[in-house]
């Protein structure tokens, strides 16, 4: 029996695999054995690789449409196909939402929802010409499903890129499956900005259930099962990815109390 998790002879396209969460899933998928696009607005220092396999780089930013339209002919130039879309690039620096100006929320929007809107009706275009249709994943985020302090803009997007998931998986059904990775927590180079030092993202970690917060593997792994022909059923669905979610703060607030 074949091994379901070999994704050889499989193209892959992963906004902002350059790093972070999306060069660990880069990496998940090239050990798989795809050919690997990595989109991002700089070239990495170091290109994702596995073994001798290396990812394909080209610039874009993905907030631009002919900038996805490049991303996507230079794919099929090169590769002759798109079967999996991994919609990664995102984020928001820090913004208070009393004071966050219009130009700046549209820019966090449109990164974080409006880019892998457009992004999955170019690939979906190129899928549904495939015999073998392809899959969408999107990267969302817990912060779309609870209150996000500091990012209200991107709390928002994210919300609103569950609810795309649902509504493209039912679109573009039955050639091409839609689903959604909510990532938790997340252990990247770039934590120490929004954690401070080692001792505070081990302090951030030992709040999660299992006692870390996640790596880009952990994401990357689920990642990889959805592309694959083990979620072959699997359409329209968030895959919470948190370590067992975030303690209820009110927890923590009656201990002290007790305390006292």
């Amino acid at each position: 029996m074949a091994d379901p998790l070999d994704l050889s002879g499989k193209v892959v396209i992963v906004t902002g695999g350059c790093r972070g969460v999306g060069r660990g899933i880069t990496e998940r998928f090239l050990d798989a054995g795809a050919d690997v696009v990595i989109c991002c607005r700089h070239e990495p220092e170091t290109m994702p690789r596995s073994g001798v396999r290396e990812a394909l780089f080209i610039a874009a930013d993905v907030r631009e449409p002919e900038e996805i339209d490049k991303v996507i002919g230079f794919t099929e130039k090169r590769l002759g196909r798109v079967d999996v879309l991994v919609n990664n690039a995102g984020g928001s620096p820090p913004a208070d939402s009393a004071t966050a100006s219009p130009k700046f929320s549209n820019a966090i929007i449109s990164l974080n929802l409006v880019a892998p809107l457009v992004f999955a009706q170019k690939a979906n275009a190129v899928m549904q010409q495939q015999s073998e249709g392809g899959v969408v994943i999107n990267i969302a985020s817990l912060s779309g499903l609870r209150p996000s302090p500091g990012t209200a803009a991107y709390g928002a997007a994210k919300a609103g890129l569950l609810n795309l998931t649902q509504t493209l998986a039912m679109d573009y059904a039955p050639k091409v499956r839609v689903n959604a990775v909510t990532a938790g927590l997340v252990k990247t180079e770039q934590s120490h900005l929004f954690y401070g030092d080692d001792d505070g993202i081990a302090a951030v970690g030992a709040t999660v259930p299992l006692g870390r917060m996640a790596e880009p593997s952990d994401i990357a792994d689920v990642c990889l099962f959805l592309a694959s022909p083990l979620a072959r059923y699997v359409s329209g669905e968030s895959i919470a990815v948190h370590g067992g979610g975030e303690k209820p703060p009110y927890l923590d607030a009656a201990k002290n109390t007790s305390a006292d």
